[in-house]
C-alpha cells in the first residue's frame, strides 16, 4: 500500500535496502544504456586510466538508489525529482564463477521535508559502498496523495 501525505512526518525512516553489484550487472547495463566506456568491465583499462579496477556506472548506481523510493511510493511516477553530486566510484571487483558480489550498495530514506501546498515529501537518500559514501545530497521528490 503507497503511504499517503497526511502519514508521513519529517525524519520518519521509509526503508532500506542491500544492493548486490556484479560485473555482468554492469555489462548488461552497458547493453541497455548504450555506455560500453571500458573503465565499467575492463580491469586493463579501468587500472591503465588510474581507477583502482573496474567502476559502476554513475547513473547505475543513481538508478539503482532511487529504486528503494520508488518502491516506497508504489509508483516510479510518483518520483517527480531527483537530484545527487556523486562523490566516490562504486568499485566492483572480478567475481566470475562464485556466488559472492563484487560490490554491495546499501540505501537506506528518511523524510527530509514536507511540502504540504505541492503535497510533495522530499526523502534524503544515505548511499554507501565499502564503507564510503558514494553519493551525496541524494534527494528525491515524491508527489503523494
Amino acid at each position: 500500500m503507497s503511504p499517503t501525505f497526511n502519514e508521513l512526518s519529517a525524519g520518519q525512516e521509509i526503508g532500506s535496502r542491500t544492493i548486490e553489484v556484479t560485473r555482468t550487472d554492469l555489462v548488461k547495463y552497458a547493453g541497455a544504456s548504450g555506455d560500453f566506456n571500458p573503465i565499467h568491465w575492463n580491469e586493463a583499462f579501468a587500472t591503465g586510466v588510474e581507477l583502482p579496477g573496474v567502476i559502476a556506472h554513475g547513473m547505475f548506481t543513481m538508478g539503482s538508489a532511487v529504486q528503494l523510493v520508488s518502491d516506497w511510493a508504489g509508483d516510479p511516477a510518483a518520483v517527480v525529482d531527483f537530484q545527487t553530486r556523486f562523490t566516490k566510484p562504486v568499485l566492483v571487483t572480478d567475481t566470475t564463477g562464485t556466488p559472492e558480489p563484487g560490490a554491495t550498495i546499501e540505501v537506506s530514506g528518511t523524510i527530509g521535508k514536507l511540502d504540504a501546498e505541492a503535497g510533495t515529501a522530499r526523502v534524503d537518500l544515505t548511499v554507501v559502498s565499502a564503507g564510503q559514501k558514494v553519493l551525496m545530497k541524494a534527494q528525491a521528490v515524491v508527489r503523494l496523495s
